[in-house]
């Protein structure tokens, strides 16, 4: 009697990114994830910004037009996935306000239930070492808490995470128009092959 085939774990990478960096990480992730044999859906969250506000950073708009394909994310995404992993900029501290408002559509999901018992994991970006990149990591996994999702940060438990500033939330780079680093890459790599690692004992 042969043993049945597994069921691939569903992971929705959820991301937002002004000028590309997060879509990037987000792409890292997503091929990784493939790669460890979960089934995968890369989304961004809608854009709240005004058009004409967009239009008039030109690297705003190209980074628009560059993601234009992606899938944009809806309740019915997390619904369907068995993890997520969310990847946001960092803004004053916390997650972009495009980030918290998609998390302010999923209240329907949460009062049922939906989201609980699902994988969790983040990661994110900002100018500058000190930006408040922790702080934006453990804000996310705050709200993950709420749902009764199960946290799957990396920690340390790869020397990459060492390799790329030795964050244990999550993967956050130093954004500063560069491309990412091959650290940053493995370091995004290990954490999303982590996620489906878990989730897939959990699931059994």
């Amino acid at each position: 009697m042969t043993n049945p085939t597994p069921t691939p774990v569903k992971l929705a990478i959820v991301y937002y990114s002004t000028y590309g960096t997060n879509h990037a990480m987000a792409q890292v992730a997503a091929e990784a994830a493939r790669a460890a044999g979960a089934e995968v859906h890369l989304l961004k969250v809608p854009e709240t910004a005004p058009q004409a506000v967009i239009d008039t950073q030109d690297a705003w708009k190209a980074q628009q037009e560059r993601s234009a394909d992606v899938q944009t994310a809806t309740p019915a995404d997390l619904e369907w996935a068995d993890a997520y992993l969310f990847s946001s900029p960092t803004r004053f501290g916390g997650a972009a306000s495009q980030v918290r408002a998609f998390i302010d559509t999923l209240g329907g999901l949460w009062g049922t239930g939906k989201l609980a018992n699902k994988t969790f994991s983040a990661m994110t970006s900002a100018q500058n070492p000190n930006g408040g990149q922790e702080t934006t990591l453990m804000t996310l996994y705050t709200t993950a808490m709420h749902w009764g999702a199960i946290l799957v940060p990396p920690g340390y438990t790869d020397p990459v995470i060492f390799a790329s500033g030795g964050n244990p939330y999550g993967a956050s780079v130093t954004a500063g128009g560069q491309p990412l680093s091959d650290e940053d890459r493995a370091t995004i790599a290990h954490q999303a092959r982590r996620l489906v690692e878990v989730t897939a004992r959990l699931n059994g």
